[in-house]
């Protein structure tokens, strides 16, 4: 694998083949035994073996034989093996095939004359190329196709080699010839691809001249175009630009989709003009519709969002064609359409939008779709998403989604719920009839979680008297009778309204896994007994009215708390509403009753588990609160909550702004460029298209849209020194990171007085690093320098380190001189981006990534604030903790940090540091992910960077 391969073959190391049997097959065996043999020599030759005493059996037993098989394995035979001696000449022994080789040229079979013509494409001795030019040549007007075809890529290739314009000096005009008279689809589109890679000029003139037949060439020939056409316009020569843009046009409507797909492509980037745009955007999304492959149309979202970027208010206009991609069954495709559509919102089409969404969750209510449930969760959220931007869609749609608040899936229920609850404090005109909807859809929610926030609703914005009653009666009525359970003579504890056997959710929280609260911090068991990554369900039918009842007794106390609470709530705005007050005296009388029975279920033997200390202390202020009522405590209770929820909604709001002003990139011209009038331009035979891209251009041009940033000091920091200054070969290398691999560009420099021969660049890697290739010998002259390239793919985010050393050899030395090269360490953080996910994906990663490093904080920063940004900017990584949480002074801080790699991989920090009586810092740095590599690297650039270092 040291020497360039043209050739891969698979090779048993386990079946040794030995060169003497070889040999004497090909010598005394027949056709298929020479076959064998020949296959059996190719493997061992391209598996590092040399068989010299096997070329002269080769010339004398096999060049002679006429099966079809044996002289196409011949022909590979002979493009791996060594054709040319140490010195760089062709080896004599060349001259004997030459003339098989015309004769194969000759020959009355078609596929001998194609597979010989398809061998002098890799050949690149001029020694022997040269007798067999003519016979080449003659093949460029055989009768057959196939031969054609091959004659014209062996034509191209010979007049590509260092001296191939003397071997056919008029090889350009030849094939210009056979383009305008061919009619085989492969023979023309090898014809033009000779002309653009040899004669450029010649390839566009020829299109420009036939550019009105365009459209009917066959495919392949015009993938070829649209090749010739970038490359064209990467140029500084934009002259004939609108008429290539006019040629991608007419392509857009050919029969083939890769063809299509491609002009959609090319025309964006060679017009930024709105026509422009919009023809490509149609074009994906008509891609996007007939299409049946996830992939192909995952990749023609990822061109749509891409277009998005630079061309939103043009994008806008086909929000409602993206949005047919909803039919696909694939859930990421339909991921990748909510998240395009949802930053394509407009005034106008929003309403559009929203109505076709509401389409799609009724569509999920038949039960035939698979994963509906998640389906009708990203539905949800987009929804969600629309309703906050544009609050007046709001009421068209909350009302149908309250439907789903007894959903089994209990991720889109909780979604409903936070929309209902941001929905009904943002939009005061629809507080009335969601309160109303609410209290009749109540006792359909079977969620825990889903039913502490209704609660939290009702208790917050039931105004009325009529709401207040309404909403104290449900409650009632989905606890049922009290009290909820009773000791008979006996000594045995049963339940009325509760079946034979009592169903306990699993509330107790497991000793081997930490609970996570909502800050990211760890709780002990007592005091989280109730925050469960997988909240509770009740059991029962929908038609079952006794929910909370379900739920209390399944030993949910949080919930039970929250009962309390609400109920006190509605209690205290109750005998602001009600004038009469007796009837406010048996409201509180009915909800102590409530309270004290939910404590004495807590503290009986009837449940396994007894009521956590947070909810009884809960539910005992509950208590004592409706037994002596103050103005400042009614106050916090009734209004305080309220503010609290508006301010954080205010906030979301002002931190989605701000994000959204620090995105916005403004480009400047320079105040000495010069102006383009465009009404002074010439607009004969110009079209439409070609009139909006010169307006376009103009506008970049004096927006700085076509500056680019020369960065010269970040690339002079990603210049990193390999050798020292005192060693005889001097190297330093240029790292360029993409998304996928490294591209290494090595300076070496001869600084001795000697001729260096042999120089190598010999490099190895540790980590998910692979070399795709081996850097060939140099030969470098005294005081030279050379310029090697390497490439290095990565396979994922993990910090990985390149290695090796240069080895060359002198005249006066026979010995391998080796230089060791400086370690090269590849830094995560050019893999890993800031990023932001809702508070429960968090969690939910949270507890579902195995992967953790746990890194002690050991820093001499001693602001808690100060750490945690010198952490952010460190790892590269968004804080989800909002502002307004960090503020103020106590001593101690916890927040949740989120990046996301270029391989998609999520990477989770959670820093819970405390200041000690010293004034030092303490705490723990915690790192999660999906993958071992991301975890490591991070707590590694952590624990270097946490000090307060550069």
């Amino acid at each position: 694998m040291e020497k360039p391969c043209s050739l891969l073959v698979h090779f048993d190391k386990g079946s040794a083949a030995m060169a003497n049997e070889i040999k004497a097959d090909l010598e005394g065996g027949d056709g298929p035994a020479k076959a064998d043999a020949m296959r059996r020599a190719i493997s061992l030759l391209l598996n590092g073996e040399t068989l010299p005493q096997l070329f002269i059996t080769i010339v004398r037993y096999v060049l002679p034989s006429e099966d079809h098989t044996v002289q196409k394995l011949l022909l590979l035979y002979l493009e791996i093996i060594d054709r040319r001696d140490p010195a760089g000449r062709a080896l004599p022994e060349m001259i004997l095939i030459c003339q098989n080789l015309r004769n194969n040229l000759q020959s009355p079979n078609e596929y001998i004359r194609g597979v010989t013509l398809r061998f002098l494409c890799r050949l690149s001795e001029p020694e022997v190329l040269e007798p067999l030019v003519p016979s080449v040549l003659a093949n460029l007007e055989h009768r057959h196709h196939f031969i054609r075809r091959h004659a014209v890529s062996a034509v191209s290739a010979i007049y590509r080699l260092p001296h191939g314009d003397q071997l056919i000096p008029d090889a350009p005009e030849l094939v210009e010839r056979l383009l305008a008279s061919e009619q085989d689809a492969s023979a023309r589109r090898n014809a033009f691809l000779m002309l653009c890679a040899c004669v450029q000029e010649r390839a566009v003139a020829y299109l420009l001249s036939n550019a009105d037949r365009a459209a009917e060439w066959p495919d392949l020939l015009q993938m070829a175009v649209l090749d010739l056409i970038r490359k064209v316009c990467r140029s500084q020569n934009r002259a004939n630009k609108g008429r290539y843009i006019t040629i991608i046009t007419s392509l857009l409507s050919a029969p083939s989709m890769a063809v299509v797909y491609e002009c959609a492509g090319a025309l964006v980037s060679l017009s930024s003009a709105p026509t422009a745009v919009r023809a490509a955007a149609n074009t994906y999304c008509q891609l996007l519709s007939s299409q049946s492959d996830n992939n192909v149309k995952l990749i023609l979202l990822d061109r749509l969002n891409e277009l998005r970027t630079t061309h939103r208010d043009v994008m806008a206009g086909v929000v409602m064609d993206v949005l047919r991609a909803l039919a696909s069954p694939n859930l990421d495709v339909k991921r990748k359409v909510l998240d395009l559509v949802l930053d394509l919102l407009t005034p106008r089409n929003v309403e559009e939008v929203v109505l076709y969404l509401k389409k799609e969750v009724v569509k999920t209510q038949a039960g035939d779709l698979e994963k509906g449930g998640e389906y009708r969760q990203m539905l949800v959220q987009t929804i969600h998403a629309c309703a906050v931007e544009y609050p007046e869609v709001a009421g068209s749609v909350v009302h149908l989604l309250m439907d789903f608040l007894g959903d089994t899936n209990v991720a889109a229920a909780v979604d409903v719920v936070l929309f209902v609850r941001e929905i009904i404090e943002t939009n005061p005109k629809l507080r009335v009839s969601m309160i109303q909807r609410l209290i009749d859809t109540f006792y359909q929610i079977r969620a825990s979680r889903v039913c502490s926030c209704a609660l939290w609703i009702l208790g917050e914005y039931s105004l009325s008297l009529s709401e207040v009653e309404s909403a104290i009666a449900t409650i009632k009525q989905c606890l049922g009778d009290l009290p909820f359970y009773t000791v008979s003579d006996e000594g045995e504890t049963n339940d009325s309204a509760k079946p034979a056997q009592p169903v306990v959710n699993s509330v107790t929280v497991s000793s081997r896994r930490p609970v996570v609260l909502a800050d990211g911090t760890y709780a002990t068991q007592s005091a989280a007994t109730e925050t469960i990554s997988t909240p509770s369900v009740a059991p029962g039918s929908l038609a079952s009215t006794l929910n909370l009842r379900s739920l209390i007794l399944s030993g949910d106390f949080f919930l039970a708390a929250v009962v309390a609470c609400t109920l006190t709530k509605l209690v205290l705005r109750l005998e602001e509403v009600q004038p009469s007050k007796v009837e406010s005296n048996k409201a509180c009388t009915g909800a102590l009753l409530i309270m004290t029975s939910i404590l004495q279920l807590g503290q009986s033997s009837y449940l396994p588990h007894p009521i956590d200390n947070d909810s009884y202390d809960r539910i005992v202020l509950c208590v004592r609160l409706l037994c002596n009522t103050g103005d400042d405590v009614r106050k916090i209770w009734l209004q305080s909550c309220r503010q609290s929820f508006a301010k954080m909604l205010a906030e979301k709001q002002f931190r989605e702004t701000e994000e959204m002003k620090a995105k916005a990139q403004i480009s400047h011209a320079q105040p000495d460029d010069l102006i383009d009038f465009y009404h002074l331009k010439s607009r004969r035979g110009m079209s439409q298209l070609e009139l909006e891209d010169e307006v376009h251009d103009d506008l970049k041009a004096a927006t700085g849209g076509f500056t680019k940033d020369a960065d010269d000091a970040n690339k002079l920091n990603r210049i990193l020194q390999l050798t020292g200054f005192s060693d005889p070969v001097y190297a330093e290398a240029f790292v360029t990171v993409h998304h996928y691999d490294i591209v290494l560009d090595v300076t070496v420099i001869n600084r001795t007085k000697e001729t260096l021969q042999n120089l190598c660049l010999e490099l190895a890697t540790m980590g998910d690093l692979k070399l795709v290739d081996r850097p060939q010998n140099y030969t470098l002259a005294p005081e030279t320098s050379k310029q090697i390239r390497a490439n290095i793919k990565v396979s994922s985010t993990e910090t990985g380190v390149i290695f090796g050393n240069i080895v060359y050899e002198t005249s006066n030395v026979m010995e391998r001189t080796v230089v060791v090269l400086n370690d090269i360490h590849i830094d995560i953080m050019d893999y890993i981006s800031p990023a932001t996910c809702a508070d429960v994906t968090f969690r939910n990663m949270w507890a579902e990534f195995e992967w953790e490093n746990k890194v002690a904080v050991n820093t001499v920063i001693q602001d808690e604030k100060e750490f945690l940004n010198h952490i952010i900017k460190s790892t590269n990584m968004k804080c989800l903790t909002p502002p307004s949480a960090l503020d103020g002074e106590c001593g101690f801080l916890a927040a949740n940090l989120y990046a996301k790699s270029v391989f998609g991989e999520d990477a989770l920090v959670n820093i819970s540091i405390e200041k000690q009586l010293d004034g030092k810092l303490s705490g723990y740095i915690r790192i999660r992910s999906k993958t071992q590599g991301i975890a490591l690297s991070l707590g590694d650039k952590i624990t270097l960077k946490q000090k307060g270092g550069s």
